[in-house]
């Protein structure tokens, strides 16, 4: 494969000069556009974005998938996907950003529709500098993938991975594993109690907190017959509310994590925006106490905003995953602080939580680690690739020592998951396609039972689907413990 690249570094060149070169082989074209601009308006490096997966079978919508093979996130904001027709075009949403080493899908249908005879094209913004494009004589069935991811030949592969590594098997790439657990699901809400919106999950013990973008924050308790109702006593019963610390705007709450201290320590909650002015990013992490007072609404008594230490982001593509891992636990592992260059040690910064939280950020795909001050100072010691498109919930385990990394409907319902390695990063670990049992649902929570839950070897796993579909916002499965 023959691919010519942009020019790359410091080199000087006269301004808006620009030249592309567009080259067809065995079928499907392969461009590549180098745009020299002038040191003031540096040209993204569009030689590291490739279309990576293409879905015209009607299973989902109309789809298409772009990958990063690069070593740095490329922000995305105007580019311009084409089919043959030329006047038809999908332009990615302001604010996109694609990590390295990470896919991330785009639903064209409402754009325009892939034929069994057609072109995946993509273009710089204003669409006239062709960057990549992919052609076929005959429906996906179920997926046009390249293998390896960014890099191969396109080909028919044997399941729709949008969002997450392309199933290439044998021929490179990571391959998908069948879920961990039992294949069937069942829903563990009754009917249509909580309604859409329903984002994050956290397990504590006899309790699932439940995060709700509408501003809202839900405790739950058992219902009897495997399933959650929410909790009817101190005020619990519709949901709280939640605010900012004042009591002013209404936090997009998109997910919810305690510490080691539980309820107690109270809930920390993501929010990337306030919904009061939905129009402007606000990445954030809120503390509410949740553990006394019977009123319906609750007030943050502590904010910890990071949006300006972040890469922006559109105002709906922020944080959508938060989790907490113990001092203790990343301190033995050898965790590298990336702040310091060296071995993490929680003596250095002062009265905190106890631990490091974990947050994913759907724009980017890219979780972050940050030790939040109790006094609200915030120090980033971690930044992980995760490969998806977007990370949608994320969990802990402890039992196993392994963090949960979820996408949506977007990536088919895929599951990763990570570990500290020797060099005392988090490094892959494994690939989980979802369980066969359920549909492939716009599930943005995750919760897992705790170790004392374990029976004949499995335990409980629950998902929160944002779309409540068939009135059923909640569902359970298991996984081996």
């Amino acid at each position: 494969m023959l691919e010519v690249r942009a020019p790359r570094g410091r080199r000087r060149l006269a301004p808006f000069r620009r030249a592309s070169l567009r080259l067809t082989v065995a079928g499907s074209t392969l461009a590549a556009a180098a745009t020299l601009l002038a040191p003031a308006a540096h040209a993204a490096p569009a030689d590291d974005i490739r279309i990576n997966e293409v879905v015209t079978t009607g299973s989902v919508n109309d789809s298409i998938e772009l990958f990063n093979k690069g070593t740095a996130a490329v922000d995305l904001s105007g580019w311009i996907l084409k089919d043959d027709n030329n006047s038809s075009r999908f332009t990615v949403p302001s604010g996109t950003t694609l990590a390295p080493g990470a896919a991330r899908a785009f639903d064209v249908s409402a754009a325009f529709g892939l034929g069994s005879g057609d072109k995946a094209r993509l273009y710089l913004p204003g669409g006239s500098a062709l960057v990549d494009s992919f052609s076929w004589t005959s429906r996906s069935a179920p997926s046009w993938s390249r293998c390896p991811d960014g890099t191969g030949a396109f080909g028919r592969t044997a399941a729709l991975t949008l969002g997450a590594p392309n199933n290439c098997g044998s021929g490179g790439g990571t391959s998908a594993e069948a879920w961990p657990g039992g294949t069937s699901v069942a829903t563990a809400d009754g009917s249509d109690v909580f309604g859409s919106d329903l984002s994050g999950l956290y397990q504590e013990g006899s309790v699932l907190w439940g995060a709700q973008n509408s501003g809202r924050l839900w405790r739950m308790v058992r219902d009897g017959s495997g399933g959650w109702r929410p909790d009817t006593t101190n005020g619990w019963t519709s949901g709280k509310t939640l605010r900012f610390p004042g009591g002013t705007g209404t936090a997009d709450s998109e997910a919810v994590t305690l510490t080691g201290a539980g309820a107690t320590g109270g809930a920390y909650v993501a929010s990337e925006r306030n919904g009061d002015a939905s129009g402007t990013s606000r990445l954030s992490v809120l503390r509410y106490d949740v553990a006394t007072g019977t009123g319906s609404s609750l007030t943050a008594t502590r904010e910890w905003n990071l949006t300006t230490d972040l890469p922006a982001v559109g105002s709906n593509l922020g944080f959508e995953a938060i989790t907490w891992i113990p001092d203790a636990t990343l301190a033995a592992a050898g965790f590298q602080d990336e702040s310091t260059g060296a071995a993490y040690d929680p003596s250095r910064y002062g009265a905190h939580t106890g631990g490091v939280f974990f947050l994913g950020v759907e724009g980017t795909g890219t979780v972050h680690g940050y030790v939040l001050g109790d006094g609200g100072s915030a120090t980033r010691i971690a930044t992980i690739g995760s490969g998806m498109s977007g990370v949608m919930e994320l969990q802990w385990e402890a039992q196993a020592a392994r963090l949960w990394l979820v996408c949506d409907d977007t990536c088919s319902g895929a599951h990763r998951t990570m570990k500290i390695g020797a060099g005392g990063t988090f490094t892959l670990a494994a690939v989980h396609n979802r369980p066969s049992g359920m549909s492939n649902l716009n599930n943005e929570g995750f919760a897992l039972a705790g170790a004392d839950e374990c029976v004949g070897g499995t335990k409980p796993v629950y998902w929160a689907d944002d779309s409540n579909t068939g009135g059923h916002a909640i569902r359970r499965g298991t996984v081996t413990c």
